[in-house]
This record gives structure tokens, C-alpha cells and sequence, in this order.
């Protein structure tokens, strides 16, 4: 039976956004369609999301946010070694972006698209991200494992250069053999670079 208004919420929208999406591209799923798969009219989908921009807007938030609440469970293990939690955090990082690439090409790719529509979505999810990095790198100044003065400088610099590892441009890489010994020399390299000298 379909769905009647009532019953109707903001992530039920979101879900079938997604299928839609999987299945149409961004280039030509519409508002129409959602509510055609959720049982509905459409004015009921925008009566939860006002425009097109913001559906769209809220299911590519909604597609970052499980990298950002993954995540934070590694930052908030706040009895692991700073070292630990640090290569853990860019290995599940590098092991997430790996998924949604390979799982779901098609969504991925929907996504990356949506990803360059929606700058201020990005921009919240990576200061995120950098957040997250600068709680587990101020964790490790602070007791004395990590020689850094700015952790939200250092949290930056482990972002931008491990980029190869995450940045959606560089999926096509991710599979490639000998990729996962690459990323742990890099990983080895930034851990000895913001470790104390007397460690």
C-alpha cells in the first residue's frame, strides 16, 4: 500500500532519493520520480524539502555524514595510543571512500557529481573531517607523542597528504595492486614527521 502523506518523513524521502538517483543519474532524476517511488504526490515531498537544490542538498549531507559518524567513533576511543587512532582513523577513511567507490559505482559517481554541485555541504564535511583529525592529534601533543605546536595545522597537512587516499578524484586508483602499501608508507612517513624526537 502506499504511503500516505502522514507517514511520509524527511529520511524515507532521502532513501528513495537515493534509489532514484542510482538509477536515473543527477542529470535526470526529478522530484517526480521520488515521489513516484515513494507512493506519493510530489507536493508532498516538498512540503519535507522546498526546492529540488535543498532534496538534493540534504541526500548528499546524508551520504557524507556515515564517513563522519564512522569516523568519530575511532576519535572518541580516546583510551587508544594517539598513534593508533591516527593510522586507524586514515585507514577506515582511505577502507570507506574504497567501498562506496567499488560497492556502488554508479551512486559514487551520482555523488561526485553532487559533491561538486554542493560546495557548502563539502566544505562542512571535510571541516569535519580536519576536525576530527585535530582531536586526535591535539590528544597526542598533549601527552607528549606528537611534537606539534598548531595540531589543527598538522591535522590539515595529514589531510592534504594523504588526499590520494580519499579525494573521490583519485578512486580510479584505489584498486590499483600495491595501493595499500603505499598509503601505510605514507601514513609511516606522517606518524615519524609529527612524532617527538624523544620517542
Amino acid at each position: 500500500m502506499a504511503p500516505t502523506s502522514e507517514t511520509l518523513t524527511a529520511e524515507r524521502i532521502l532513501e528513495a532519493t537515493e534509489e532514484v538517483l542510482r538509477r536515473h543519474g543527477p542529470a535526470k532524476a526529478t522530484v517526480v520520480d521520488v515521489a513516484r517511488a515513494l507512493g506519493v504526490s510530489h507536493g508532498s515531498v516538498y512540503r519535507h524539502f522546498r526546492t529540488k537544490a535543498a532534496l538534493r542538498e540534504a541526500v548528499t549531507k546524508r551520504w557524507l555524514d556515515r564517513t563522519s559518524h564512522m569516523l568519530a567513533g575511532i576519535v572518541a576511543a580516546e583510551e587508544g595510543a594517539p598513534e593508533t587512532r591516527l593510522r586507524d582513523w586514515l585507514a577506515a577513511l582511505f577502507e570507506a571512500k574504497r567501498h562506496k567507490a567499488g560497492d556502488d559505482p554508479e551512486l559514487f559517481a551520482t555523488y561526485t557529481v553532487l559533491a561538486d554541485e554542493m560546495g557548502t555541504v563539502v566544505g562542512e564535511h571535510l571541516a569535519d573531517l580536519t576536525g576530527q583529525l585535530t582531536r586526535i592529534i591535539a590528544d597526542g601533543a598533549g601527552s607528549g607523542t606528537f611534537a606539534v605546536p598548531d595540531p589543527a595545522a598538522a591535522a590539515r597537512a595529514v589531510f592534504q597528504a594523504t588526499g590520494r587516499f580519499h579525494d573521490p578524484g583519485y578512486a580510479r586508483e584505489w584498486t590499483r595492486p600495491g595501493v595499500e602499501e603505499e598509503f601505510t608508507a605514507v601514513v609511516d612517513l606522517l606518524l615519524r614527521g609529527l612524532s617527538s624526537p624523544s620517542r
